[in-house]
């Protein structure tokens, strides 16, 4: 391999982001940021590294295995590049914000490197774009949060989304009252996340058929609410199901028009979340556009957010119409260029005379040539 090949290879599931790619992402991110300032979201800025056990204290746990560490030369300390901002925004506010008046709304946009990627996502480093909202515990807020998501997507141009609602405590809250071996729970869970039909049938006269049921209750949300409705669940079991249908209600009088399914039996990815949750797609599109639920902060106050992950929100946006470049030709007037910049108009600035303006034009890309005082639109 020559140097020149060596030199643009890179690790698996890092890549180099080219023109125009980089600029329409770094529009759909300040579009995104847009939106959520306009719903009264203040934005953070946490670092993209930081101390080992900051990033892995509480529900940062379930996100070691991800994280890329190296030692501090300065400190001696070990520090960890973050996997998820999510965690960081909520240290943020139970620390420098922790007076600021609640609820506390926050958004953030940044990269994040993990150690590997997934069948969906082979990405490895990628920008995340969300909010939190902070101290509030009414299902109001999760109402909230999901229809700031579907409006950010709509500020996209996104069609065809939908929202899938899961409870990830559902089950384990199930098991608990049913007095469930802790074991077998687990087993009973990760089971239920695959769908393995034929295994949830393994779980004896008690357990499988709650399984079988929460499986066959996976569907468009009226009726996956009806057909968990009809199961005979505990009290705390029931009273999710209960907050479920409350979230369905909120949404569907607010945005009649958005797809809501539910999977009762979903949970990876939602290893750090402690209730109601939710996964952003849109068809056609390679990967979950997003996620968000609700958590707890290490000191216990309850927040809720969501997640968008850009390198889908790229497949998912429609293409755009070409940006208008213009040439203006070796020794254009400064005001002149200025005031076309005003307009809306790119401008690329011939720097040596050539054989033919218009070929130097159509050689750079341009759409158009300043030609004197006029504008001409090139073939």
């Amino acid at each position: 391999m020559n140097n020149y090949s060596e030199k643009g290879l890179l690790p698996a599931g890092l890549a180099d982001m080219l023109p125009p790619a980089a600029a329409a992402e770094a529009d759909v991110s300040e579009t995104l940021m847009k939106v959520f300032t306009a719903n009264g979201y203040q934005r953070v800025k946490p670092p993209l590294i930081e101390f080992e056990e900051h990033l892995l204290e509480g529900a940062g746990e379930a996100l070691s295995s991800k994280m890329f560490r190296v030692m501090d030369p300065v400190s001696h300390r070990m520090m960890g590049i973050r996997t998820d901002m999510t965690l960081q925004v909520a240290r943020v506010a139970t620390t420098r914000m922790k007076q600021d008046q609640r609820p506390l709304r926050l958004s953030y946009a940044g990269q994040v490197l993990r150690v590997y990627g997934s069948q969906l996502r082979p990405e490895r480093q990628f920008t995340q774009a969300g909010v939190e909202l902070i101290g509030v515990s009414e299902i109001t807020a999760d109402a909230e949060l999901i229809l700031l998501a579907a409006e950010a997507l709509d500020a996209l141009d996104i069609r065809d989304c939908s929202v899938d609602l899961t409870l990830p405590t559902l089950l384990p809250t199930i098991c608990e009252e049913l007095d469930i071996d802790a074991e077998l729970a687990t087993k009973a869970r990760e089971a239920l996340d695959h769908k393995d039909a034929a295994v949830l049938g393994q779980f004896g006269d008690i357990l499988s058929p709650v399984l079988n049921a929460l499986l066959q209750a996976a569907g468009p949300a009226d009726q996956a609410l009806q057909r968990l409705k009809e199961l005979k669940l505990p009290k705390q079991s029931a009273g999710q199901i209960a907050d479920l249908e409350t979230l369905v209600g909120y949404l569907k009088e607010a945005a009649p028009d958005l797809a809501l399914t539910i999977d009762p039996g979903e949970y990876r990815g939602f290893e750090y979340q402690t209730g109601l949750s939710f996964t952003l797609f849109a068809r056609n599109v390679r990967g979950e556009l997003g996620r968000g639920g609700r958590y707890h902060l290490v000191d216990g106050e309850t927040a809720t957010g969501f997640t968008l992950f850009l390198d889908s929100l790229m497949r998912a946006v429609p293409a755009g119409q070409a940006p208008r470049k213009i040439y203006l030709p070796v020794g254009t007037n400064r005001s002149r260029a200025q005031h076309l910049r005003r307009e809306g108009w790119i401008t690329i600035a011939g720097l040596a005379d050539g054989p033919s303006d218009e070929e130097e034009a159509q050689r750079l890309g341009c759409t158009h040539l300043l030609s004197g005082d006029d504008i001409r639109e090139l073939s």
